[in-house]
């Protein structure tokens, strides 16, 4: 899992890097406000912790601004502003999670994964529906209007990535990331093969869902009823 950390406070900062590290995550890590939103908008974390009180564009701004383009990551503020207004306004802004400073590691990493057991969409921890389909998660399973098939590991990975960001712009390198990981060599033609055999699952369980190549940049999925 990819985390991006905002935090103006360098010891803080290093001090939540390596504790997060070390619990096995990767983590992006920043001091101020233009920086988190340049990374958020690269739209390649799992989840987010952003400070409120941040130099140049401060937490809130950040946020509204992610959430305008339709930047949908999960987003846990880090703040000392602990107050019920503060909390609300927070909140109702698009945040996911109000964790108040000081915390211990152990809240911030119950809060990390009680926010990536619900992610949008989803009615429960198994299935997924969009559309006219539905993915079931934990079987690699497949089902649309005309059947339904079973995928393998890269190819369920792929499918997932895609339907998290349905009508979204996916860069090639943001689907190398998600799929084979930050330090794979994967050849960058392999990527194709796997779009080619996503649109054949997709197409074979009658779904009116299609992957689009945008040239230059990389693939949008999206809902041919919708266009």
């Amino acid at each position: 899992m990819r985390i991006l950390l905002a935090e103006d406070d360098e010891q803080l900062n290093q001090t939540l890097t390596i504790q997060l590290e070390l619990e096995g995550f990767t983590v992006d890590s920043c001091y101020d406000g233009e920086e988190a939103f340049y990374y958020g908008e690269q739209n390649i974390h799992d989840i987010i912790l952003l400070d409120r009180m941040l130099p140049n564009m401060d937490g809130t701004e950040v946020l509204t601004a992610l959430r305008k383009k339709g930047i949908m990551t999960p987003v846990i503020f880090l703040t000392a502003l602990g107050t019920l207004s503060d909390k609300v306004t927070g909140l109702d802004l698009g945040a996911d999670d109000y964790l108040v400073k000081p915390f211990a590691i152990e809240e911030l990493l119950a809060r990390i994964r009680c926010i990536t057991r619900r992610p949008s969409g989803i009615n429960n921890d198994d299935i997924l529906p969009i559309s006219d389909i539905t993915w079931h998660i934990r079987e690699c399973r497949l089902v649309g209007p005309e059947g339904k098939c079973t995928l393998s590991k890269r190819e369920a990975a792929l499918l997932e990535t895609f339907l998290r960001r349905k009508n979204q712009t996916l860069s090639r390198s943001l689907l190398l990331l998600k799929v084979w990981g930050p330090d794979s060599d994967v050849e960058d033609g392999n990527l194709d093969n796997y779009i080619h055999f996503l649109r054949r699952r997709i197409k074979g369980v009658g779904s009116r869902l299609q992957i689009k190549t945008i040239r230059g940049i990389g693939y949008r999925l999206y809902d041919v009823q919708d266009s």
